[in-house]
């Protein structure tokens, strides 16, 4: 590559442009897609911030951009403006560009601090001065990110955990935040539900009982709230008893996709898998409406019975 002075703008290959500091933002699908929709749309508005490494250009700033141009037909290049910094200039400007617009997430910027002061080797008190912050704010993001198991991090890192999971997986040892992941995953449990799961097991006293809250999580929080549920409720008809165990079932069901789509879907799917399942979500999407307002119609009626 020639001389390429710090300031200027060129148009790069999209193959030539590197994420190394990607792994210190968390990946937000949803945002990559309405960026992609921006660009198809308007095109690129404001240049990607890069450094160069090994002589090759490495984001700083235009994370999503750089992912959303991959979904754009025809697009095979993006401007860039070049940021002259060292290694440990390179994690401020990573802080301080990415606070323009939007501050980065409080785990984005525990991720920033941890590289800082765990793989540059500074202090807490020169990582606060480099990043314009006071050494307890430092102190702080430090211990969030040690807080996480190594697999918490990589699921948090690949957006398949989302920050407000990963603040209750904090909450436990590391030891036991791989089985709590696991759960959280098999049964799709909302964040609400991991909150309780996370206070169930903090409370236990017992292995036995920690085995019993990660093996039937929505049962011991039934139980913990003094809910009951019943197979049949002498309240209501055959028919009633009928309809109120399918309403439970599809209640808990929705509960899972609304989880999965927030949290986990977009991430866990290949490019290959969204044509095919696109017709039934669009199926999906047509009959809850539907559903929705004949239950309100249904709710007018019982409301003037």
């Amino acid at each position: 590559m020639f001389p390429w002075a710090a300031g200027e703008i060129r148009q790069i290959g999209l193959e030539q442009i590197g994420q190394r500091y990607g792994r210190y933002r968390l990946a937000v699908p949803a945002a990559e897609e309405a960026m992609a929709r921006s660009l198809r749309r308007y095109g690129q508005m404001s240049p990607v911030v890069v450094c160069l490494r090994e002589g090759r250009p490495e984001t700083l700033d235009g994370f999503k951009r750089l992912a959303a141009a991959r979904w754009v037909p025809g697009l095979s290049t993006l401007q860039a403006r070049l940021l002259d910094v060292d290694e440990r200039g390179a994690k401020a400007a990573l802080y301080g560009l990415n606070c323009i617009g939007r501050r980065p997430h409080e785990l984005e910027e525990a991720w920033i601090v941890f590289a800082l002061v765990r793989e540059d080797g500074l202090s807490q008190v020169e990582a606060a001065e480099l990043l314009g912050r006071h050494k307890s704010w430092v102190c702080r993001r430090l211990a969030l990110i040690e807080k996480l198991d190594e697999e918490a991090r990589e699921a948090l890192r690949l957006g398949l955990l989302s920050p407000t999971a990963a603040r209750q997986l904090t909450r436990l040892p590391a030891g036991n935040q791989p089985e709590v992941l696991a759960v959280t995953r098999r049964e799709s449990l909302t964040v609400a539900e991991l909150r309780g799961v996370v206070d169930l097991l903090l409370a236990s006293a017992s292995r036995e009982k920690e085995e019993y809250v990660l093996q039937k999580p929505r049962e011991a929080l039934r139980q913990a709230e003094g809910v009951v549920v019943a197979a049949w409720d002498p309240r209501l008809s055959a028919a009633g008893n009928r309809i109120a165990k399918q309403l439970g079932s599809l209640l808990d069901q929705l509960s899972r996709m609304e989880t999965w789509l927030c949290h986990r879907g977009r991430a866990e799917l290949l490019l290959r898998d969204r044509g095919p399942l696109a017709p039934g979500f669009s199926r999906l999407s047509r009959e809850t409406r539907s559903v929705a307002e004949l239950v309100d119609d249904f709710l007018l009626e019982l409301k003037s019975a």
